[in-house]
């Protein structure tokens, strides 16, 4: 087969004045290369291996591939139409997001043009060649080549032919080959704006064509699916197969709402032939045989143009909420992101003053962190993980409570009873029995005797005992001071990321913040220090009346459970509240002198147990200090009262003029993305006036037409939900259903394939464009309110 000149009458039966007023701008945003984050509409092209659906995109389009029997297509090719005062061929490859950054690179530098077809089975090879395809190496890719086809009566147009699904490997066809094409089809399917044509050739028993099911788990209702059946001429006529697909063209077997339609393609060794001889041939094909009793609707191209019109103009009404947002969204997104940019900046005066708007934001956005008043849209959600780090009071409170429990239940060294004998259970920390510890200190007390007194203690052995029982401390307290420094330096990336655009909020952390940031943490470090060392080496000195009312407390109990134990036995009762005076017990004096007896006649242990008693009490007060300390005199005295002042207006104006240049100062690719974002803002601007203008259209004979909606539709403002399903309802009203079939014979049930998935189950992972819950609830709602379309 050689290469036919391109028919342009080919695509009137897909030109709708009002479809493609808005195709057109949206297909605008295509080509700034922000398709990825506008779902668009366009069709796809998908079927089993040679079932015909390459021949199937050149009758729709009147776009010639080089197609040959021994040839299917390797990778996805996606054929732009677009509207040009001049005409022309440009053929690119985009990568796809697996490859590394250097093959991408590679890969995205082909971009070739070309003046007519004759070429185009050629650059096609030097494409495949540079994705790696070869005979006897890899034989598909998910890499997209990207056709597009310019001139002045050209529409703008996507669709989208996609490598045939493969049922068993070959030789030529490996099991890797066989997956990688189903999750290339089922990721455009995927789509919620793709109108699926499933491709079924009538040379093979449909129900063992993959695409089928495929179809069925993306589109479980079938509501943007049509199926088309090709090879029709090799049935033989009044066989049970040609009876079999008759009922499927009719929708009686395998059920789509969208329904089914049958194409004649040629063949392709049949040699030379123009797209006239195509069409005059399947013409005479169809009127003959079982296929003249088929509604003229289901059959031919020329047909399934008009219904293609027909179902994409659906689909926008069912889609145009959903693509409002999106248009929303992103214009948002691009007014933000120019307002970062700020004006241009080519003077030293323009970039100063650049930076004194951004310091300005900058302290306010502090103010009202280290406040706690997060009424600014800076802060997002906080149910987001970025929403909550820019709330830095927020994460202060939490880290500081977490730092004080983490010291209070893990910053001793040993747990040690009160009282001789009790037992004490902690989690994750070692203890020790009283009498133990107080051997430890008697020992201790030995090693570093002064002139003290027998029985009584120095203060400085209360030191050392608190050094030791501390020592935890300092790792506890330098890991909190990590934590806090991390957040306040993830805090304040957000801060400038927000203030100020990309290159200067990275020339700010490297040039300011960074460094003013380490020198916080330094001071921060040494004052934390300070606490620390001031606690264990200094003499124990405190005035806290904490420290004698526990150190009283605890003696206080110790007397009472020792009192306790002498009366109980001198009355012979564990119970007291049941003891009583009897004859027995008439002289008290012995009473009196079990009472009064110490009842630890080593007096260096009494010392030891006092000294022990002493520390545990100072050890409790000073905890309490060291955490106040930590929040109060470092955390927000030397790092957060600091933050604001890292960039003011004050700070900006002593800035000197090359810090003010490498911060601010412009480079060219800054330039360029402001320009390109203008344009885009420009495009997204226009794109969704169009939006909006649809909502006011009629068809040429909607006057003759009383069943058709008003051209007046009341929005309150664009991408509302009132908007979305006033337009959407006018429009679905524009969608003319196909006569209905003859009356025939109940259908018999479709034969299941697999169960239906819900929409929560479709993988939307793989769907090379941005889709998000909030548009796809509002498309099923959409679909509730819309009436089902009548079979096309």
């Amino acid at each position: 087969m050689v290469l036919t000149s391109f028919n342009a009458d080919a695509l009137h039966g897909l030109r709708s004045k009002d479809q493609l007023e808005l195709l057109d701008s949206i297909d605008r945003l295509r080509s700034l290369g922000i398709n990825h984050f506008v779902s668009l509409p366009q069709i796809i092209v998908c079927g089993d291996q040679s079932s015909g659906k390459s021949s199937v995109l050149e009758s729709i389009s009147g776009v010639s591939f080089p197609i040959r029997s021994s040839l299917c297509t390797r990778f996805p090719t996606e054929l732009v139409l677009r509207q040009a005062l001049h005409s022309g061929i440009t053929v690119s490859i985009v990568p796809h997001r697996s490859r590394s950054e250097s093959e991408k690179l590679s890969l995205a530098s082909f971009h070739e043009g070309l003046d007519g077809f004759e070429g185009l089975p050629v650059l096609i090879e030097k494409a495949k060649a540079a994705m790696g395809i070869s005979t006897n190496g890899k034989a598909f890719s998910k890499d997209l080549l990207r056709v597009e086809v310019s001139g002045p009566d050209r529409p703008h147009l996507t669709i989208v032919d996609l490598p045939g699904l493969i049922h068993s490997e070959t030789k030529q066809q490996s099991s890797f080959d066989v997956e990688l094409i189903q999750d290339v089809v089922q990721a455009y399917m995927n789509e919620p704006r793709s109108v699926i044509l499933a491709v079924v050739s009538a040379k093979n028993d449909y129900a063992n064509q993959i695409v089928l099911r495929l179809a069925r788990k993306a589109d479980p209702d079938g509501s943007r699916t049509l199926g088309v059946i090709t090879k029709p001429d090799t049935l033989t006529p009044g066989s049970g197969s040609e009876a079999t697909y008759k009922d499927l063209a009719k929708n009686q077997d395998v059920r789509f709402r969208l329904g089914w339609h049958v194409l004649k393609n040629m063949d392709t060794e049949t040699g030379t032939w123009s797209l006239a001889d195509r069409d005059a041939r399947e013409t005479e094909f169809f009127s003959r045989g079982v296929w003249k009793t088929l509604p003229q609707s289901l059959l031919g191209i020329d047909q399934l143009r008009n219904r293609l019109s027909r179902v994409l103009l659906h689909q926008i009404a069912e889609e145009l909420p959903g693509l409002v947002d999106e248009i929303e969204i992103n214009a948002t997104s691009c007014r933000q992101k120019l307002q970062k940019l700020g004006e241009p900046r080519t003077s030293q005066s323009d970039q100063r003053l650049y930076l004194v708007y951004a310091s300005q934001a900058f302290q306010s956005l502090v103010k009202a962190a280290v406040d706690g008043t997060y009424n600014d849209p800076f802060f997002g959600d906080a149910n987001s993980e970025r929403g909550y780090q820019t709330r830095l009071r927020a994460v202060l409170q939490s880290l500081n409570s977490d730092f004080a429990e983490r010291l209070t239940r893990h910053g001793h060294r040993l747990e040690i009873p009160d009282f001789v004998g009790e037992e004490l259970v902690s989690a994750g920390m070692p203890c020790s029995s009283r009498e133990k510890f107080i051997d430890h200190v008697q020992q201790l007390m030995q090693r570093t005797r002064g002139r003290e007194l027998p029985g009584t203690f120095s203060p400085m052995i209360v030191a050392d005992l608190f050094y030791e029982q501390s020592k935890p401390w300092g790792e506890i307290a330098r890991s909190h001071i990590g934590k806090v420094w991390k957040a306040v330096d993830e805090f304040l990336h957000h801060v400038t990321t927000h203030v100020a655009d990309d290159a200067t909020s990275r020339a700010l952390a490297q040039e300011l913040l960074q460094p003013v940031l380490n020198e916080l943490l330094i001071a921060v470090i040494e004052k934390t220090a300070e606490f620390l060392v001031s606690c264990p080496e200094g003499h124990p000195i405190t005035y806290n009346q904490d420290f004698t009312e526990i150190v009283q407390r605890i003696r206080e109990e110790r007397r009472r459970r020792d009192f306790s134990r002498i009366l109980g036995e001198f009355f012979g009762t564990n119970a007291l509240d049941l003891a009583h005076i009897s004859s027995n017990h008439g002289d008290l004096r012995g009473l009196v002198t079990a009472l009064v007896k110490d009842t630890e006649p080593d007096m260096s242990r009494v010392a030891a147990s006092e000294a022990v008693d002493c520390m545990k009490a100072y050890y409790k007060v000073a905890l309490k200090r060291v955490i106040d300390n930590v929040a109060v005199e470092v955390i927000e005295t030397k790092l957060v009262s600091a933050l604001r002042n890292i960039l003011s207006p004050v700070a900006v104006s002593k800035m000197p003029d090359d810090l003010v240049r490498r911060i601010a100062g412009e480079s060219e690719g800054t330039r360029a993305q402001r320009e390109q974002l203008k344009n885009q803002l420009e495009v997204l601007k226009t794109g969704l006036a169009t939006c909006k203008r649809v909502a006011g259209i009629k068809l040429q004979d909607a006057d003759t037409n009383p069943t058709r909606p008003s051209s007046s539709c009341s929005v309150e403002r664009p991408g509302s939900g009132n908007f979305g399903r006033e337009c959407a309802s006018q429009l679905s009203g524009w969608i003319t259903p196909e006569p209905e079939l003859e009356p025939e014979a109940a259908p018999e049930a479709a034969p299941e394939y697999e169960p239906k998935p819900d929409y929560a189950e479709v993988d939307t992972a793989a769907v090379p464009s941005l889709s998000n819950k909030k548009q796809k609830s509002k498309r099923m709602r959409m679909r509730a309110q819309l009436e089902p379309p009548e079979v096309l």
